[in-house]
């Protein structure tokens, strides 16, 4: 049988080697088909995991503990069919995008190839110490990516994402080294059956020093001090893809810690206090939203508020009964998947409503609604998602996520996505206010190509129909 995992990770290896090669500013069209390719590799895998269950690999025929091993299960699945969905049609606006942005595209092509090689290893990966390679991989293409366009104000935000990267592995390194010191395994699998209630103090804290890390990574309130100027500085296809699909790579690392292998030794106490984090994530971020005066930094913020639902989690499965912690859980990866596709399309939009007004404060996007007024429906369709309303996939994972904190008579959840949701509203429609406004007779507007509106439109739709489509999503997800 024809077996995907590796070649997820060899296809963007080797379309961004050779753009590298091609020489900066080369290598969209292959890219974009190359991307075509993975997303078929993906859905390949989906069915697979859908009818045999948990798949394994070994790389060059050697398996743990002497070689490495790749294994995809349904979470794993549904984080790399969400990664290729979300790129390929960024890739066609970056191509658009980018005629108008010459000096940022150079290296734009090859560090997005290396960053999506490193993520789906990151999702394929079975042991805590390849892992820990690939986050370092990770990061460092992002960091790349966000000082794409020089200058001062990009550098200062990747020079700062690169020590706040580097801690956060640094981190959890330190924890997979106690871990080996314990149990003398890396291997995910190994490790599971050895971790029981009554482990050293050692386990314990190897767990809290690679969570602290994750959590950085993650931009987890108050670690979020690197995040903004980092989205909100990026080219806009780069804020697309750091916001919508890097930061959920350190969320999908700690979903897997959390209920896979440190499940015996997590309190409902450390559970509280991540959720109480989630919910300053969301009030804080949000407050900050809309005191926001530039557009993409108020998306960035909106990043921060979101990140903090997927931290409300935590409290409403840990330590509850099995139907509850099912709701909770299928809603916070659901959430996950909504996000990203709304994200993915908040910016590229924010980035269109840009590159037509010339002019990057919320002020001036005034008209927009008449000039441009596809990209704002898009943007307006990503608010929808963001804000939790039906039909949208924001709406079926907060729905989850309330129903268990209603069942789990957690009634403060329940406030806190009440108010996040209200202060979601105030600042999508802070935006949308301000482009209905009549445009200054001074203005001027550059006229957009389709392609940089209609792959907007695409992911907004996507996040909206996630809502329709959901129970695929969770059927994926809880096959294997």
């Amino acid at each position: 049988m024809f077996d995907p995992m590796p070649w997820l990770i060899l296809s963007p290896l080797i379309w961004a080697t050779l753009a590298f090669v091609h020489g900066p500013g080369r290598g969209g069209r292959l890219a974009v088909a190359c991307l075509i390719l993975q997303l078929s590799l993906a859905a390949i895998l989906a069915q697979q995991v859908i009818a045999g269950g948990v798949r394994m690999y070994a790389v060059g025929g050697w398996g743990a503990p002497l070689g490495i091993d790749l294994m995809a299960d349904g979470l794993s699945t549904v984080m790399l069919l969400l990664t290729q969905t979300i790129v390929l049609p960024l890739a066609f606006y970056a191509r658009a995008y980018f005629v108008g942005h010459a000096n940022s595209l150079r290296y734009f092509w090859p560090l997005t190839g290396y960053l999506l090689a490193a993520m789906n290893a990151l999702f394929l990966s079975s042991d805590v110490f390849n892992i820990y390679v690939t986050l370092e991989l990770l990061g460092l293409a992002a960091v790349g990516l966000v000082a794409l366009v020089g200058g001062a104000g990009p550098i200062t935000a990747a020079m700062r994402y690169l020590l706040a990267t580097l801690l956060g592995s640094s981190a959890y390194l330190l924890g997979v080294a106690l871990l080996y010191g314990v149990y003398g395994s890396v291997s995910l699998v190994a490790l599971k059956p050895l971790i029981a209630a009554d482990a050293p103090a050692t386990v314990s804290l190897a767990a809290a020093l690679m969570l602290l890390g994750l959590m950085l990574k993650t931009a987890l309130f108050p670690f979020h001090f690197w995040l903004p100027p980092a989205h909100g500085g990026a080219p806009a296809p780069v804020s697309a893809l750091l916001s919508a699909l890097v930061i959920k790579a350190s969320f999908y690392l700690i979903l897997r810690l959390w209920f896979d292998l440190f499940a015996p030794i997590v309190s409902i106490t450390a559970a509280q206090l991540l959720g109480a984090l989630g919910a300053g994530a969301i009030l804080w971020g949000s407050f900050l939203a809309l005191r926001q005066t530039h557009l993409k930094m108020l998306v960035a913020y909106s990043t921060v508020a979101q990140v903090g639902y997927l931290f409300l989690l935590f409290p409403l499965a840990t330590g509850m009964s099995a139907e509850v912690a099912e709701s909770a859980w299928q809603g916070g990866v659901l959430q996950v998947v909504a996000h990203g596709l709304a994200k993915a399309a908040m910016f590229a939009a924010a980035g269109a409503m840009i590159t037509a007004t010339g002019r990057d404060e919320i002020s001036g996007i005034a008209g927009v609604a008449t000039r441009i007024p596809l990209t704002l429906f898009a943007f307006a369709l990503a608010g929808v998602t963001i804000m939790g309303l039906p039909p949208s996939g924001g709406f079926a994972a907060k729905w989850l996520l309330l129903g268990a904190a209603l069942a789990s008579e957690q009634w403060w959840w329940i406030v806190v996505m009440v108010v996040g949701g209200l202060l979601s509203a105030a600042y999508v429609f802070k935006v949308l206010r301000q482009a209905f406004l009549p445009v200054e007779e001074t203005a001027s507007f550059q006229l957009l190509p389709r392609m940089l509106e209609w792959p907007i439109l695409l992911l907004a739709l996507a996040s909206l129909v996630l809502g329709l489509v959901g129970i695929e999503v969770l059927s994926l997800l809880g096959a294997a």
